[in-house]
């Protein structure tokens, strides 16, 4: 063993006592991470040297090894990169449920080698149709909806998303894609140490809902390492495998969807579920010192990052360093203009006119970049003014 790996064979057996923090090994070129969280200490007993990963035929990538696996296999089995990305997104919903799920929404961005040309989807959902501003007043919520409140939800559009994916773009079924996950949530996973302390996080909330008993191992989150069982999002995923998007958007899981949401106030109804589309958008671009950057137009928030991109061309990054003060400041200062002006203007194109290309223009990202200091900070950007108003 040599001195270095010896030293953090050392560093692995120190034991820090904080709440919700993460402090770093005295390692310099160690990303060795100890993470804590409710006064419990989770110990990671290794130091992770993250390096490039090669492969000549595909790869994968994921926070979950068992859901790039899945990835992988489909790639093996003759599916193509939408369905693999399909599939791993399946798998993380089983392994992960704390950080995504079926219920939210997902956005596809396609490149076909072929024609070289680049295909967007966008399965957001929309809000329930009776949710009016007028609504929202009659409850007296003013301003920025509560985080969890029930009127934050919207049509859950990631199982049409998938389901259009795979059609779409891809080269297999979608009962094909699915099979890896439904395994996987019938017959168990070992939870990972992170998801194990997410979940446990998440434990009194889960409690408050009637689905307790499946989220939860006799009252408690899984521990790290235990097997968890889904089974009632494996029969989800099944009904969506066998009958495609009516499986999960009419029937038995559309009346489960908004008998409990109605329980708790909410004005989504089955007609809500049953209209909702995917819809097939041209992606947005800007071209990055020589490197073209696609995402999904608005109501998608990529946009921020077209915009953050263009006002940071002009800056020469070779002569700051990598993760430097001077480096780390002007990408904190562009995204901060970026956000300023996507949280005035993105919204749904359908029902307001969003300035897009005129956001993702050189001209503009120039003025905007004049509003950068490169000695102080600005923690209130106001929003720019991208074309004339009158």
């Amino acid at each position: 063993m040599s001195k270095r790996n010896s030293k953090n064979m050392k560093l692995g057996k120190m034991r820090y006592k904080i709440n919700q923090k993460v402090i770093p090994t005295r390692e310099p070129n160690s990303t060795h991470r100890i993470y804590c969280t409710n006064n419990k200490l989770l110990h990671m007993k290794f130091s992770s040297y993250r390096s490039p990963v090669y492969a000549k035929h595909g790869i994968v990538a994921s926070s979950q090894p068992l859901a790039s696996e899945i990835g992988l296999r489909v790639l093996q089995s003759g599916g193509n990169a939408a369905d693999a990305a399909v599939a791993t997104a399946a798998a993380l919903n089983v392994t992960e449920p704390c950080s995504t799920g079926i219920g939210g929404d997902c956005f596809c961005l396609f490149f076909n080698n072929s024609t070289k040309t680049v295909k967007g989807l966008n399965g957001s959902g929309r809000a329930p149709g009776k949710l009016t501003l007028t609504k929202l007043a009659e409850t007296g919520i003013k301003g920025t909806l509560p985080p969890l409140s029930v009127h934050t939800i919207t049509v859950p559009g990631a199982a049409a998303g998938w389901v259009d994916t795979v059609t779409k773009f891809g080269s297999l079924t979608i009962k094909e894609v699915l099979a890896p996950a439904i395994a996987l949530a019938e017959e168990g996973f070992p939870v990972a140490p992170l998801t194990a302390a997410a979940w446990q996080r998440g434990v009194k909330q889960l409690k408050q809902g009637p689905n307790a008993d499946e989220m939860l191992i006799n009252g408690r989150a899984p521990k790290a390492g235990e097997i968890m069982k889904l089974p009632n999002l494996a029969r989800t995923f099944r009904e969506v495998a066998d009958n495609g998007k009516q499986g999960f958007y009419e029937g038995y899981i559309a009346e489960a969807i908004v008998k409990l949401i109605q329980s708790l106030g909410g004005v989504m109804t089955e007609e809500d579920l049953k209209n909702h589309q995917s819809t097939f958008d041209e992606p947005i671009s800007v071209n990055y010192k020589g490197i073209d950057v696609f995402e999904i137009p608005p109501n998608g928030q990529g946009i921020t990052a077209l915009i953050a991109l263009n006002i940071l061309e002009e800056y020469d990054f070779s002569k700051l360093g990598h993760s430097t003060v001077e480096h780390l400041h002007l990408m904190i200062e562009a995204l901060r203009l970026a956000f300023a002006d996507t949280q005035w203007y993105v919204a749904d194109p359908t029902v307001v006119d969003v300035p897009i290309q005129e956001l993702i223009s050189k001209e503009y990202a120039s003025k905007r970049r004049k509003e950068i200091s490169l000695k102080h900070t600005n923690l209130s950007y106001s929003r720019g003014i991208p074309r004339s108003e009158s």
